[in-house]
């Protein structure tokens, strides 16, 4: 009854959506257009926040666009065409400025409805879900005394140890299982239900191995399924469960936009009203922190923010960019930056979702104080292309919508038997091209550019590759007894070769770089 009382409510809360676009909130005027080729293609959407009367939105899919608006889980999305996850779209718009982000939201499901005749309805349907229950034993929980924040925490461990610990204290199990599947995201491919029925707040402590953690020989991995036993006498299995899901039942390219669109949308603000930026005597990177008012750098070395500004993977900045000095590797700096508007929302930390318009005006404070001249060039360089070698494709299922995700919950899953795979990505109905598009954000550490589709493979397909990230390739992983251990690593090469009959090739592409035609690399003063 409890599980059933659940979805109920959870499906309650989705459908209190309307199914068609309301009469009001909308955007009192919007331009929706495809995304243009990225001079710099690291491509994960950016934006959805409004600066004063400016709604900006960029390299959005109709997927992330339909996930900014309905609250709902992106697995809980079905249906669509084929394009939904790999055609991008740049959104810019006028509102109310102060709006705030569920009023946002609701405009943005009006503008899908009117543009995209985006149409979609809520049921009920299984899915997989790791339910916990109480297990064959009593609970082995400590009523909490109901003193301090509900709070889980990671406590540190000695380095290379073969278990990491994870305790709550004055948390309820409903909560305890809303943030197990983030905790424990290597195994919990799928939602964490509480169908414990356990009132009140709880003290405990889990203890689990880590998915891709490399044992000393003979030693038993503790799963976190063994762990949620053992520590606190419960269960956690996989089965079906109903869940609320958004059914998209019609979606279709953007309609054209208004002929005099560019005069009437606000301006961008594409500098910051006041900064300060200074040299940092003793280094230490620290988290970037996105405000509502601005963006703070408390340390970071100045070819990181170089890679943040022009919207790349920092890691591949001296590769993006031709012409740094040669000394930008001892520089590091602090940031303190206010705009002129504050957006409506705080600012997304620890996400590729920065707003455009904070990457301009971080580029534009770069360039005036240390004093760069700089341009875009498109020049020959090193790229990746994926050609065939002996291709052993599986046609694709056609009711399957195209895409491809990290893997869900699988039998006979290749992570049990291998943990030095550290990814399994499953794709389902797409082409080669839409595959090779995708191979930049799948292994990021990898590719500084996207990969370019010469395969010549027509059609549609179905396949899982399982493979070992670069960048553990670039830091092997340490067994608890301490020693460096790499058996067992297939690199994203070796498993398109061996899994796919496809290989990644080096070649001579023509590709975009920032030429650097001058810069200093002491800041000029505040």
């Amino acid at each position: 009854m409890r599980l059933a009382a659940l979805t109920f409510v959870a499906l309650s809360a989705l459908t209190g959506f309307s199914q068609t676009p309301p009469a009001e909130p909308r955007f009192e005027i919007a331009d929706v257009h495809a995304s243009g080729p990225a001079l710099n293609s690291f491509t994960y959407v950016s934006g959805g926040l409004l600066r004063g009367d400016h709604y900006d939105l960029r390299k959005a899919t109709l997927f992330d666009l339909i996930r900014m608006a309905y609250p709902v889980a992106p697995e809980n999305i079905v249906g669509g065409p084929n394009w939904l996850e790999f055609d991008r779209f740049d959104i810019a718009a006028r509102a109310p400025a102060e709006s705030s982000p569920e009023t946002v939201r609701r405009m943005l499901q009006a503008l899908l409805a009117e543009r995209f005749h985006l149409a979609v309805h809520t049921e009920m349907r299984p899915i997989p879900a790791y339910v916990l229950s109480l297990g064959k034993t009593k609970p082995k929980l400590t009523e909490s005394a109901g003193e301090g924040d509900a709070e889980c925490q990671w406590v540190r461990e000695p380095s290379g140890a073969a278990l990491v610990t994870y305790t709550c204290r004055n948390i309820s199990m409903a909560t305890f299982a809303s943030r197990l599947r983030t905790a424990a995201g290597d195994y919990l491919k799928e939602p964490v239900i509480d169908n414990t029925g356990l009132e009140g707040n709880w003290d405990f402590t889990l203890r689990w191995s880590q998915r891709a953690q490399v044992l000393p020989d003979g030693a038993k991995r503790t799963t976190i399924a063994d762990a949620v036993e053992k520590d606190l006498g419960l269960n956690l299995a996989l089965r079906d469960a109903p869940a609320p899901v958004l059914v998209i039942d019609r979606a279709d390219k953007p309609t054209p936009n208004a002929a005099d669109i560019a005069q009437r949308l606000p301006a961008r603000e594409l500098t910051f009203e006041v900064a300060t930026v200074r040299l940092n005597k003793t280094p230490q990177t620290l988290p970037f922190r996105v405000t509502r008012g601005g963006l703070q750098i408390p340390s970071a070395p100045l070819k990181t923010v170089l890679g943040f500004a022009w919207d790349m993977n920092t890691i591949h900045t001296s590769e993006r960019f031709i012409g740094l000095p040669k000394d930008i590797d001892s520089v590091d700096v602090a940031i303190d930056a206010r705009t002129t508007k504050d957006a409506n929302a705080p600012g997304l930390e620890a996400t590729a979702e920065v707003d455009d318009d904070l990457r301009a005006m971080t580029r534009a404070l770069l360039t005036e104080r240390f004093q760069m001249k700089w341009h875009y060039e498109n020049r020959l360089m090193d790229g990746y292309s994926l050609v065939p070698a002996k291709p052993k494709l599986k046609r694709a299922d056609p009711p399957n919508r195209a895409g491809c995700h990290e893997a869900r919950t699988m039998a006979h899953d290749p992570r049990d038997t291998n943990p030095l795979l550290t990814t399994v990505i499953s794709c389902r109905s797409v082409t080669i091209a839409q595959f090779a598009s995708r191979l930049q954000q799948i292994d990021d550490h990898q590719f500084a550019y996207p990969v370019e589709d010469a395969t010549g493979i027509e059609g549609t397909f179905d396949f899982d590759l399982s493979f070992t990230s670069a960048r553990l390739l670039d830091r092997p992983m340490v067994r608890a007894d301490g020693e460096a251990e790499l058996n067992g690593a297939v690199s994203l090469a070796e498993a398109l070769n061996k899994q796919l009959g496809l290989r990644l090739e080096k070649r001579k592409r023509i590709l975009p770089a920032v030429v650097i035609d001058h810069m200093e690399l002491t800041p000029a003063e505040n």
